[in-house]
């Protein structure tokens, strides 16, 4: 029987692994810790010396190391948090889990990065009371751009806030007086190894921080509270206490090895997301997509975990994103204002916020990975123009 002729996809992302990669998880897999083992303090030390901080945590998941992070930090139901509305559920979800309250700041249309102008008017509208208790800002570092780090910070510091940077889409990010993920402005930063993000772990994140209290609390929490008071020249080197009430987020040698691994390729997954980008721009810089598509800004510092363009017309985007996918080509959409799902709708209320309402109207996140080839790119795109000579 003959069988349909089935669509070969061109994912939007995907992980891009080598023989390097498999033969480092083998190797733990041969080894006698799959768990709990050296492999974690190897990459934690790695991950330390590639985003110069003093420490990195590394656990289960990029939601895992947010939750750590803004834990170790003080957060409580007493806090606030102020979260760019445009962002993966995690950055917000982890301000929650702890009972505290978010605040959605709105975003520059044009990138989706948190808008300077209105955070300060959230902080102003703070009262004293809230500000006496321990609040939080977390700009994201979104699609591979860095977000205003310094100028966040100096906000945050006027007004007494903790800083923490989610840095999951852009390690290697960087802009004129900001890199993502080195804590020069922020208290912590976060990342994630999911396997579309830059560094593919499986599954897992990590908190980078240059104080000491906060690493030793997010080792803590990470594996139920518990702490090994003594080193093996105490009588009772074995013995352990459990100090605070935390979480199992701890990540597998597993993991850890094909994450180390992976790290030492960063540059180079850059530098081939940053080649794939500039074929997108020099593409879409001419009609007719120029007429009608607003493109990402090629910049230096820029990690493009994600190639975002916006569309001019409302209603063509989500045409687009049917169109393609029937041809095979996977896009998506990042991301729907949080306020628009019915679990934060039932706490913030009927929110709509300008920018983030106009940049979501348009986005489009269309295929870019390090191993894209030019053919499929070369798809991407007279696709794309098919599309819209037809619309």
């Amino acid at each position: 029987m003959l069988l349909p002729n089935k669509v070969t996809q061109i994912p939007y992302s995907k992980q891009s692994l080598t023989q390097e990669d498999f033969d480092a998880v083998l190797e733990v897999m041969n080894s006698s810790f799959l768990t709990q083992g050296p492999q974690i303090d190897l990459f934690e030390k790695a991950l330390a010396k590639r985003f110069q901080v003093k420490h990195a945590i590394a656990c289960s998941s990029g939601t895992a190391a947010i939750h750590l992070s803004y834990a170790s930090l003080g957060a409580s139901a007493d806090s606030v948090g102020i979260v760019p509305a445009v962002t993966f559920s995690a950055t917000a979800n982890a301000f929650r889990y702890l009972g505290a309250k978010v605040i959605f700041c709105d975003v520059n249309p044009a990138d989706g990065i948190i808008d300077l102008d209105s955070l300060q008017r959230i902080l102003e509208s703070l009262s004293e009371e809230q500000l006496d208790h321990c609040n939080f800002v977390s700009p994201v570092s979104f699609a591979g751009k860095v977000a205003p780090l310094k100028e966040c910070a100096d906000l945050s510091e006027k007004y007494g806030m903790k800083l923490v940077e989610d840095a999951s889409h852009s390690p290697g990010g960087w802009s004129e007086r900001e890199t993502s993920g080195d804590c020069k402005w922020t208290q912590a930063a976060c990342l994630s190894f999911h396997p579309v993000k830059h560094i593919c772990a499986g599954e897992g994140g990590a908190v980078l921080t240059n104080l000491t209290e906060v690493a030793d609390r997010c080792k803590a929490l990470r594996s139920h509270g518990i702490v090994r008071p003594f080193d093996d020249e105490h009588p009772t080197p074995w013995k352990y206490e459990q100090v605070d009430l935390g979480w199992n987020y701890r990540i597998t040698d597993l993991q850890a090895a094909l994450g180390r691994s992976q790290l030492g390729k960063l540059d180079e997954s850059i530098n081939a997301r940053k080649r794939i980008a500039k074929r997108y721009d020099e593409a879409l810089s001419a009609p007719p997509f120029s007429e009608r598509i607003d493109r990402p800004a090629l910049t230096d510092g820029h990690s493009w975990h994600l190639y975002v363009i916006r569309f001019k017309e409302e209603g063509l985007r989500d045409q687009a994103y049917k169109f393609l996918k029937g041809l095979g080509i996977i896009t998506q959409i990042h991301y729907t204002p949080l306020y628009h799902h019915p679990y934060f709708a039932k706490l913030v209320g009927n929110l709509r916020l300008p920018g983030a309402e106009e940049y979501f109207a348009g986005c489009l996140s269309i295929p870019l990975f390090p191993t894209l080839t030019q053919i499929d790119q070369d798809k991407v795109i007279s696709e794309l123009a098919r599309f819209l000579s037809k619309h």
